[in-house]
């Protein structure tokens, strides 16, 4: 079963619970990726009281077909090796998009991993350029080209596309 929080109603010992689970996970989750899942929606999946599954939705603004998209981004999706294959990563990944209507448009960056879970759920990889907003204007981002995946709205996913400006890897 898959709880919904927001990242303010998390205490700090279930922040701490996340963030470790997240280092377990990832092996290089760096503090810019942990911010970076803050600030949203949290979808937690335990089993007999251990975090086993996550992913967070946070707000975005993204460029594209000349409009500013709010987007609800999608990060720090990881599932327990021990538990993989059982369905908590689409149970996440659902209880995420079901929130999909707040949103103009949902997105995220997909490791080679992660990519068959989220084809499988309808996502469709964004085919254009990717850029970013820069204090100086927007700058490519060709090695993100080709790992954007986004759910829902109507986009042209041949057109560029930009996201915000933030610290560390900015898609």
């Amino acid at each position: 079963m898959v709880t919904l929080r927001r990242t303010a109603e998390l205490v700090p010992a279930q922040l701490d619970e996340v963030r470790a689970f997240l280092d377990d996970a990832f092996g290089d989750f760096s503090d810019d990726d942990w911010r970076h899942a803050l600030g949203g929606r949290h979808a937690l999946v335990h089993e007999d009281g251990v975090l086993v599954a996550h992913g967070s939705l946070v707000p975005r603004r993204l460029l594209a077909g000349g409009r500013s998209l709010r987007t609800g981004y999608v990060e720090a999706v990881a599932v327990r090796p021990d538990r993989r294959r059982r369905g908590h990563g689409g149970a996440v990944m659902a209880a995420l998009e079901a929130l999909a209507p707040a949103y103009d448009l949902l997105a995220l960056s997909a490791s080679d991993a992660g990519v068959p879970l989220y084809e499988a759920r309808g996502w469709q990889c964004w085919r254009g350029p990717t850029s970013v907003l820069t204090p100086t204007g927007l700058v490519r981002t060709p090695e993100d080209d080709g790992s954007v995946y986004v759910l829902g709205g109507s986009v042209d996913l041949d057109s560029p596309i930009g996201c915000d400006w933030r610290d560390g890897d900015v898609w």
